[in-house]
C-alpha cells in the first residue's frame, strides 16, 4: 500500500489469474468483500457459473458473518504482475473499507466480483466519447479513481473538462494523459455542511467548448441528481449524453436500504440502457 494523497491509498492487490482476464476500458467497476471482525478472510460461498444463485447463497450467510461489500474502481492492471490497484479514500474508522485500508498488510484476503457484465454499460464508454466532440467529468473524492482512469485514456488530442471536489490542496493529483485537459479543483473543507456545493458551483460556472458534449458525473447521489438536473435544465444536455452514478449518499451506507430517489436514478438507467442496446441493434442492422 502507498499514499497517494495525505487521504488516499493505493492497494496492490495479487489478482492471479483474473488480471489477465480484465480489459482496457477505464472506469471498470468490482466490488470488493470485507471480512467482519474476527474472520481472517471473508466469508463467501464457492464460486459458481449462476450469479443468482452465487448471490442467494451470499445473502443467506448470517448477518454477523455476512462480509461487508462495497463498490470500487479498478485503478489499473499489471499483467504480467497479475497484480491490480484499487485507491481507497481514507476517512477514518466511518466505514469498513477505509478501517480495511488503514490497516492493510501484505497478507490480508478481500473478496472480489467484477469487471462483470452485469453491471457493464452496453454501449462502451470508449464509444461515447468517440461519437461527442468533447468530455466532461464531475465528480468528489471518491470518483477520483475512476476520473484518473478516464482522462489517461483519452485519445490523442481530445478536449475535456474536469471539475473535481477533495478536502483541500494535498489531496489533488496529475494525470499523463494524451488528451487537452483542463482541470478545475474544488477545495470542499469541512464535511458536510456544504458537501457538492462547491462541485456544483464550479460545473455552473465552468465554460463549455462548443460541440457535443459526454458527461460523465459520480459521487454523492444528492450532488449527482444535482449536476443533472443543471445539465438538462440549464445547460441543454441530452439526457441520454450523461452517464450518471451515485457512489455514496450521505447519512447512509451501501448497507441501508435504497431511497425512492435511489429508485428513480436506477430506473432511468435501466431506461437508458434499454435505448442504447436498441440504437446499437438498429445500427448493427442497418
Amino acid at each position: 500500500m502507498k499514499r497517494v494523497t495525505p487521504h488516499m491509498a493505493r492497494v496492490t492487490f495479487d489478482a492471479g489469474d483474473l488480471a489477465g482476464s480484465i480489459g482496457g476500458e477505464p472506469d471498470q467497476q468490482v466490488k470488493l468483500y470485507f471480512p467482519k471482525p474476527g474472520q481472517a478472510v471473508p466469508r463467501l460461498p464457492e464460486p459458481g457459473g449462476d450469479f443468482m444463485r452465487w448471490y442467494e447463497a451470499f445473502n443467506a450467510i448470517p448477518e454477523d458473518e455476512r462480509p461487508w461489500m462495497r463498490s470500487f474502481t479498478i485503478r489499473a492492471v499489471d499483467r504480467e504482475r497479475k497484480t491490480v490497484d484499487i485507491d481507497f479514500v481514507l476517512h477514518g474508522d466511518a466505514g469498513p473499507a477505509a478501517r480495511w485500508a488503514e490497516s492493510a498488510r501484505p497478507s490480508d484476503v478481500l473478496g472480489m466480483f467484477g469487471p462483470s457484465a452485469m453491471f457493464a454499460r452496453p454501449v462502451p464508454l470508449s464509444a461515447a466519447i468517440a461519437a461527442s466532440d468533447w468530455l466532461l467529468l464531475a465528480g468528489d473524492q471518491a470518483a477520483l479513481p475512476a476520473i484518473g482512469t478516464l482522462i489517461e485514456s483519452l485519445p490523442e488530442g481530445y478536449p475535456a473538462v474536469a471539475c473535481v471536489e477533495v478536502g483541500d490542496a494535498a489531496e489533488e493529483q496529475s494525470f499523463t494523459t494524451r488528451g487537452r485537459v483542463s482541470v478545475r479543483w474544488v477545495h470542499r473543507g469541512q464535511v458536510p455542511p456544504g458537501h457538492g456545493e462547491g462541485l456544483l458551483d464550479a460545473v455552473r460556472r465552468a465554460e463549455f467548448p462548443s460541440g457535443r458534449v459526454f458527461a460523465w458525473l459520480a459521487g454523492e447521489a444528492g450532488t449527482v441528481r444535482a449536476l443533472r438536473r443543471h445539465l438538462v435544465g440549464d445547460r441543454g444536455v441530452d439526457k441520454r449524453s450523461i452517464d450518471f452514478t451515485g457512489y455514496w449518499r450521505l447519512k447512509l451506507t451501501q448497507d441501508d436500504a435504497p431511497t425512492q430517489e435511489d429508485l428513480t436514478d436506477a430506473g432511468e438507467l435501466v431506461e437508458r440502457a434499454r435505448e442504447l442496446t436498441a440504437e446499437a441493434h438498429a445500427q448493427d442492422n442497418g
